[in-house]
C-alpha cells in the first residue's frame, strides 16, 4: 500500500510539474478591418498582434479578418459589433462609424486641416480625448489613432481642376457626410462598401471615388482602373484601433496598460509608413500612367468655398462646440508654432 501511495504521489508532482513547464495557451481574440492585406491598415494590425504578443509572453493573440470579412463586407458593422461586445477589436476610420457615432464625422469635415501638424494637434490633443470619451459611450474603447490620410479624387472621365469639372460625376462614397459634400459640387454620389468599389470602378458602375493616396489608392491598385487623380486634400480622415468595452472592463489594470501600449506603438508604425507612402505615391502613380493634377492655393479655395454648405450642415450635426474645439486646437497650434 505504502508503494502504491508513492507511487501515485510521484504520478502528482510529475503532472503538476509538467503543467508548470508548459506554456500557457494563447488567448485568440478576433480583430475585423474594411481594405485587404496589403494596406498600412494590415500592417498596423499584424503589428499590434505582434506586440501583444511580446509584450504578454505569449498569451495573448490577435486573428486579423481583413476586408470586414466577419460583417459580410459590411464595413459601417464592424463597430456597432465591438460595440455590442460581439467583435473584439476593430481597424477602421472615424467616418466608417459615423453611423453609430454621427460626431466622429468632425475629423472630415471638408478643409477642416490643412496639414499633418493640424492633425497631429487634434488626435494628440484635447479633441482626441473627447471623441474617445464619445466613443466609449457607445461600447468602444479608443486605443489610439492612426492614420487613412487626405482624401485625394480619382476619375475616369476627364481631370477635376475646379468645382465645375465634379459636375455629373457618378462618386462612390464612404459615409454620409460625403453624400453632402459631392451633392454640393454637383457629383452624383454613390454610398457603397469598399468590396463593391473596384469591381463598380472596374465596370463604369461609378466614374469615380475618394481616397489616400498611402493607405488604399496604391496597395487597393486603384490606378489600375482610375485614370485622373487629383491631390485637393479636400478631406481628413484617421483611423483607430478600438476594442471591445466588455472586453476592456474585464481586464485589469496591468493587461488594460499592456494593450493600450501595443496599440499606440503599432498605429504609430502604421502612421509612419502611411505618410511615407504617400510623399512618393504621386510620382508612383504617375508611373503607372495616371494623369495626376496639383491644384493651386486658389483653386484650392475654391474647392473649400464650394463645399463651405456640406461643412455648415455637418458642423449642426456633429455639434458646434465640438467643432469649435477643434478649430481652437488647430489655430493654437498654429500659434504656438508660428504657422500660417
Amino acid at each position: 500500500m505504502k508503494l502504491k501511495h508513492l507511487a501515485a504521489a510521484a504520478a502528482l508532482v510529475a503532472a503538476v510539474a509538467a503543467t508548470a513547464m508548459t506554456p500557457a495557451v494563447a488567448k485568440t481574440y478576433r480583430l475585423s478591418h474594411n481594405t485587404n492585406d496589403t494596406t498600412t491598415w494590415q500592417k498596423g494590425a499584424e503589428k499590434f498582434n505582434e506586440l501583444l504578443k511580446e509584450k504578454s509572453g505569449g498569451k495573448m493573440d490577435v486573428r486579423i479578418f481583413p476586408m470586414a470579412q466577419l460583417t459580410g463586407g459590411d464595413q459601417m458593422k464592424q463597430a456597432e459589433m465591438v460595440g455590442r461586445g460581439a467583435l473584439d477589436f476593430v481597424v477602421t476610420s472615424a467616418i466608417n462609424v459615423t453611423p453609430l457615432v454621427p460626431e466622429m464625422a468632425v475629423f472630415s469635415l471638408p478643409y477642416l486641416y490643412s496639414n499633418y501638424d493640424d492633425v497631429d494637434a487634434t488626435t494628440a490633443g484635447a479633441p482626441g480625448k473627447r471623441m474617445t470619451e464619445i466613443m466609449a459611450k457607445k461600447g468602444i474603447i479608443v486605443l489610439a489613432w492612426g492614420e487613412n490620410g487626405f482624401r485625394e479624387v480619382t476619375n475616369n472621365v476627364h481631370p477635376i481642376k475646379a468645382p465645375a469639372d465634379m459636375k455629373g460625376l457618378k462618386m462612390r462614397v464612404a459615409g454620409p457626410m460625403y453624400i453632402d459634400v459631392m451633392n454640393a459640387l454637383g457629383a452624383n454620389p454613390q454610398q457603397m462598401q469598399w468590396t463593391e468599389t473596384f469591381p463598380a470602378l472596374q465596370q463604369g458602375v461609378v466614374d469615380g471615388q475618394e481616397n489616400p493616396i498611402g493607405a488604399v489608392i496604391i496597395p487597393q491598385r486603384v490606378y489600375e482602373v482610375q485614370k485622373y487623380l487629383t491631390t485637393w486634400h479636400y478631406s481628413y480622415d484617421p483611423i483607430f484601433v478600438g476594442v471591445s468595452k466588455k472586453l476592456w472592463d474585464s481586464w485589469d489594470d496591468k493587461t488594460k496598460a499592456m494593450v493600450k501600449s501595443a496599440a499606440e506603438e503599432a498605429m504609430a508604425y502604421q502612421k509612419k509608413i502611411t505618410r511615407e507612402d504617400t510623399a512618393k505615391g504621386v510620382d508612383f502613380l504617375k508611373e503607372k500612367g495616371m494623369q495626376v493634377y496639383e491644384p493651386t492655393a486658389e483653386e484650392i479655395d475654391a474647392f473649400r468655398k464650394a463645399t463651405k454648405p456640406a461643412f455648415d450642415t455637418w458642423a449642426k450635426k456633429v455639434g458646434p462646440d465640438l467643432v469649435a474645439l477643434f478649430q481652437k486646437t488647430i489655430a493654437d497650434h498654429g500659434q504656438n508654432t508660428g504657422a500660417k
